[in-house]
């Protein structure tokens, strides 16, 4: 940290915004004894938020004239089945889908709806607690976006590929799913040595594909969400350093607009980010149930 009574450096503020509240501190890069309690506790509270949301709608629902919640419940609810509807035809399976997608789609804009709260707001607030505990504040770390954590994001598209797995055995059997796994995508052969041959290369192909595909569907929502709350960090500095320079009314002003239209191009952004998540999700389930 920098020297006492004095602020903190950039860098040393950027950082200090980019350290999990967590269990243990890091090994190695890959480390799965840690846990970001932060990202726990957060996304435990959005989940049982949006699922009481979700009662609280289907409690009040009723025939005749909706009201303004029940009408942006049930717009959400016809969306998400009518993408469900285009990728998975399999009606049975959409019972369970398709409720699934619409509640991972309000979670993860919970989750990146965090990232419009004010960068030092609740961690000003846990900062405080921990100094009155009589712990050292400069230790009080605290991230809200769990989207911005990238075990969060792999953990969702793990889940995603687990679900895929059983669709795979559950609509076409195990093996009808082996079958694939040595046959597509480049088929197979007569000839017992081409066929061993293209079995090897068909199952790698479609490990990588898995692989790939889990990879990057986490990956895509960490970056987007990470780079936006770097951003915010940026404009909050921003605001610091109009307090302590000469120019700071000019600073401000700028701190203000940057902020403002860096929030409202955010909302398009943590809404768009839910929306592919759950698209993805729903393409990846929808090529479970199709044979190759």
């Amino acid at each position: 940290m920098a020297a006492e009574g004095t602020g903190p450096t950039p860098g040393e503020y950027i950082r200090h915004h980019l350290v999990h509240l967590s269990n243990k501190k890091q090994g190695s890069i890959i480390d799965f004894s840690v846990i970001n309690i932060d990202s726990v506790v957060v996304n435990i509270i959005l989940g049982a938020l949006v699922c009481f949301v979700l009662w609280l709608a289907a409690r009040k629902v009723h025939a005749g004239v909706p009201g303004r919640f029940q009408a942006a419940v049930e717009l959400l609810v016809e969306m998400v089945e009518n993408q469900a509807k285009a990728v998975i035809h399999n009606a049975t399976s959409r019972k369970l889908i398709a409720p699934l997608a619409l509640t991972v789609f309000l979670w993860i804009f919970m989750m990146n709806f965090m990232d419009l709260l004010p960068v030092d707001l609740l961690p000003r607030l846990w900062s405080e607690y921990y100094a009155a505990t009589g712990h050292d504040p400069h230790h009080a770390y605290l991230r809200v976006v769990p989207s911005a954590d990238l075990s969060t994001t792999l953990g969702l598209s793990v889940s995603v590929l687990l679900l895929c797995l059983f669709y795979n055995i559950k609509i076409k059997g195990l093996g009808g799913w082996a079958h694939e796994l040595v046959s597509a995508p480049f088929g197979t052969s007569k000839n017992p040595v081409w066929a061993v041959l293209l079995g090897v290369v068909n199952f790698l192909m479609q490990m990588i594909e898995f692989i790939a595909k889990t990879v990057s569907h986490g990956m895509r929502l960490f970056g987007n969400m990470f780079a936006g709350e770097l951003v915010f960090m940026l404009i909050a500095l921003l605001g610091g350093y109009a307090a302590l320079s000469l120019g700071g009314g000019l600073f401000f002003i700028g701190h203000l607009v940057a902020g403002t239209v860096w929030a409202i191009f955010h909302i398009l952004v943590i809404t768009l980010q839910a929306f592919i998540f759950m698209m993805l999700a729903l393409i990846y389930l929808g090529q479970a149930h199709d044979a190759h």
